[in-house]
């Protein structure tokens, strides 16, 4: 019984990442920069015990950094989280470049509980703060320009999730590590 997770990376350092998932007991095959990797469940080392009562994307689950990843194993681990999927949604939104029409597709679904014993449904989206905001004049129009359509997709998602009686939440480096861990 094997969990697959897709792997894409354009991060520095998320091939060291994946090497160390391949050494922790998980499979591997590497296509140029892309890694398929996976788990095999009678292992002992098993992190997604509950994937097939929780997930419920229609694909395998994807992730294109290790933080993605890392969510991943939390929505798998934390007992609060009752549903998840990746990539599941397609929301419309312009692109401030082009000023054409273009679907943004966030990283994940998640249904929780909260601690008052309500369910939560959000969508969520995992960014480097460096790709949230601008924090000095000395950003690349590059730079700027990552940032200007993420906040175009993130508009349309805050008003398709309110419609949809959701919410929205996008998550850095500053939510996801407390004190240095994850």
């Amino acid at each position: 019984n094997r969990t697959n997770w897709e792997f894409n990376s354009d991060h520095d350092g998320e091939m060291k990442i994946a090497d160390q998932l391949t050494q922790a007991g998980y499979f591997g095959v590497q296509v140029g920069n892309k890694i398929n990797l996976g788990f095999d469940s009678t292992e002992p080392y098993h992190i997604s015990q509950l994937l097939e009562q929780k997930y419920i994307g229609k694909n395998r689950p994807k992730y294109r950094s290790g933080w993605e990843f890392t969510f991943m194993q939390f929505c798998d681990n934390n007992k609060n989280v009752l549903k998840w999927a990746s990539e599941a949604i397609a929301i419309p939104y312009r692109s401030p470049l082009t000023g054409k029409m273009k679907n943004y597709i966030p990283d994940f679904f998640v249904v929780y509980e909260n601690k008052y014993g309500q369910k939560i449904a959000e969508v969520v989206e995992i960014k480097p703060k460096k790709q949230s905001l601008i924090e000095s004049k000395v950003a690349s129009a590059k730079d700027r320009a990552v940032v200007a359509i993420n906040h175009a997709k993130w508009a349309a998602a805050n008003i398709w999730c309110q419609r949809q009686g959701l919410s929205f939440r996008v998550i850095t480096e500053n939510e996801m590590f407390h004190n240095g861990r994850a």
